[in-house]
């Protein structure tokens, strides 16, 4: 089945994935997803033609299952967007914040919102995910209960926004990827970012080395992440991000270094890299 109209996000609807997929996808079906793993054999069996997945936050950092994955299925990453995290505090039509007893939430957005939920003097209950957080509300529809949630929320499960921008820090943002399930290649007159994954050779000073190519050719490298290798205790595999792509000269020479230190070596995507002004909104 193709159906490149579609992008698969992991949550309940209205979750940020969603809201990322709006705002970055806009003329796209989204297709909610119970798992991270579901989101990828959704793109992989072309259910969905597009997966939207966070890989990072600027405050909880990095979101492991992302990465694990990318290590598994062989699909391409064709994009990046950033998500700025805009909490929001949502009740039932008749809630009045004054009267509010309890706010519901995932335990990474209470306590991103710490100082607002304290200055209230609200109990907190911890749940699964924020979307769902509302949904559930919109059910019990008790107006003494708050959930924080994306204002999208309000919009699905008919609730009312108390508040907005409840966050303690307003540079909370996260990066999510673009999947997909063929390798695009992206226009030739954009800037481009390279992502890739590898092991590092059994010998001594293996990463240093690995590294190294990169610095002699001036090429400039954005994030490095290290995973465990699942079933093979104290071995990792490393993700990285370069700024090029890898059929430039710099880049190219700086691949072939890599190559001769590591035991593998996988390309996730070369795609158009984000704007500063979006990164850093």
């Amino acid at each position: 089945m193709n159906t490149p109209k579609t992008v698969a996000f992991q949550g309940e609807r209205g979750a940020y994935s969603e809201q990322a997929c709006r705002e970055c996808l806009p003329d796209y079906r989204t297709i909610p997803c119970r798992t991270f793993e579901e989101v990828f054999q959704a793109v992989d069996e072309r259910e969905a033609g597009v997966g939207m997945i966070p890989v990072e936050n600027s405050i909880a950092g990095v979101v492991s299952d992302s990465y694990d994955l990318l290590a598994v299925f062989q699909l391409h990453i064709q994009g990046e967007y950033y998500l700025r995290v805009r909490h929001c505090l949502l009740g039932t039509h008749d809630a009045r914040i004054d009267d509010l007893r309890t706010v519901y939430s995932h335990p990474q957005a209470l306590a991103q919102c710490r100082s607002f939920i304290r200055r209230h003097g609200w109990a907190c209950n911890a749940v699964y995910d924020t979307a769902g957080a509302a949904a559930d509300l919109a059910v019990r529809a008790n107006p003494f209960e708050a959930a924080i949630a994306a204002e999208l929320c309000a919009e699905l499960y008919g609730l009312s926004i108390l508040a907005r921008d409840i966050q303690d820090s307003h540079l909370n943002t996260t990066r999510f990827l673009k999947i997909v399930k063929d390798r695009s290649v992206p226009p030739k007159d954009v800037d481009c970012k390279t992502s890739l994954v590898f092991e590092v050779r059994n010998i001594p000073a293996a990463l240093y080395k690995c590294l190294g190519g990169f610095a002699t050719n001036g090429v400039n490298l954005t994030r490095l992440e290290s995973r465990p290798v699942p079933g093979t205790p104290w071995s990792y595999h490393f993700y990285l991000d370069f700024q090029g792509r890898p059929e430039e000269r710099a880049c190219k020479l700086a691949l072939e270094e890599l190559d001769f230190f590591t035991s593998s070596l996988k390309i996730l995507g070369s795609y158009p890299e984000a704007s500063n002004s979006q990164a850093s909104r």
